[in-house]
């Protein structure tokens, strides 16, 4: 008889660590962001290698995608849309130049991006409209405001010297755009996973009723998402004046599709509770590189827009849990198919 084996406690240790360790893995949700980010790079290296001497241009375009990119995913962490980030990216332009004072327009452009966050998570939590349809009617009122506040035409910064010297980079090719994009991503990535009030977001995700059976303020972190999103793509749209040293009330056009990519590709569950804000970083690096490469190739815009698309696309299929359901439907399909011929 073999005597039984017994576990040391350096071995009980590590077996924990090890354990520990498989579920923080088995909770990661990058997987596919990683995998494309590299197919993106091969393909960028072979066929376009300009993107990587075109610093300046690829990281900016990177930023700029990712920085609406994370406000989204403060939303969508908890089950919500929000469509109005691009045309709140073009409204707090236009109300930024809108004001002599630089500062003081900053400021204002600022404010009004929490009020819209605050407006859109009124309708959600309040009147009870579902987040898709209150955000895009602000798509479009906020779209046509930023054309009345404008006259239809871009309003040219009173400080021109202020821009201009924003878009020169700091060290090498980093410039403001770049730093901001980094410094957003640090404070959102300790907000969701070292606060307690981030880390609330993938419980309402997650399952709402459990979370307010929990006592979590359910609405209250609702609003907070919402007016994440609206502070960060008002920030994108004062950086984005800016470095144009103008505002231009069709500015953020093409950042919707890009920046919902983004985050869909970096693993965020559009039903929320999974997720991650490096996962977003990921998906903005592949969405940028593969947005510049596509103009330095000379493609136009709208077929830039088709190659997204598709990406999205791909990246909402090959979800895993959009495949363990495709799967369970098609499995029930095919058990009830034979009681249908019968």
């Amino acid at each position: 008889m073999t005597e039984p084996q017994t576990l040391s406690l350096g071995d009980t240790a590590a077996t924990d660590r090890a354990g520990r360790l498989r579920a923080v893995l088995s909770r990661r949700t990058e997987g596919r962001a990683v995998v494309l980010l590299a197919v993106v790079f091969v393909m960028a290296l072979a066929l376009e290698p300009l993107v990587f001497t075109a610093y300046e241009v690829t990281l900016g375009r990177v930023a700029l995608i990712g920085l609406v990119a994370l406000g989204l995913t403060a939303v969508i962490l908890m089950g919500e849309l929000d469509l109005s980030v691009a045309s709140t990216l073009a409204v707090s332009g236009v109300v930024m130049a809108s004001v002599p004072n630089i500062y003081a327009g900053i400021a204002a452009a600022l404010v009004v991006g929490l009020l819209i966050g605050a407006v859109n998570a009124f309708f959600v939590v309040k009147i009870g409209i579902n987040s898709f349809i209150a955000t895009l009617g602000m798509l479009f009122v906020l779209r046509g405001l930023a054309f009345v506040l404008s006259g239809e035409q871009p309003v040219r910064l009173t400080n021109i010297e202020a821009g201009i010297a924003f878009g020169r980079p700091l060290v090498g090719p980093v410039s403001p755009r770049i730093l901001l994009f980094v410094l957003v991503f640090i404070a959102l990535q300790v907000f969701v996973t070292r606060m307690r009030v981030g880390r609330e977001f993938y419980a309402v995700g997650g399952n709402r009723q459990a979370a307010r059976d929990a006592g979590i303020p359910v609405d209250r972190r609702v609003f907070t998402g919402f007016m994440i999103s609206g502070f960060v793509a008002s920030l994108a749209g004062v950086i984005n004046t800016l470095e144009l040293t103008a505002a231009d009330p069709t500015a953020g056009g093409t950042v919707l599709l890009a920046s919902f990519a983004a985050a869909i590709i970096g693993g965020v569950a559009l039903k929320g509770g999974r997720g991650s804000i490096v996962g977003t970083l990921l998906g903005a690096l592949s969405l940028g590189t593969i947005e510049v490469g596509l103009t330095l190739s000379g493609v136009q815009v709208d077929i830039q827009q088709v190659f997204i698309g598709g990406v999205l696309l791909i990246a909402v299929i090959t979800d895993p849990a959009s495949l363990r359901e495709a799967t369970a439907n098609f499995r029930l399909f095919r058990r009830r198919e034979p009681e249908v011929q019968s």
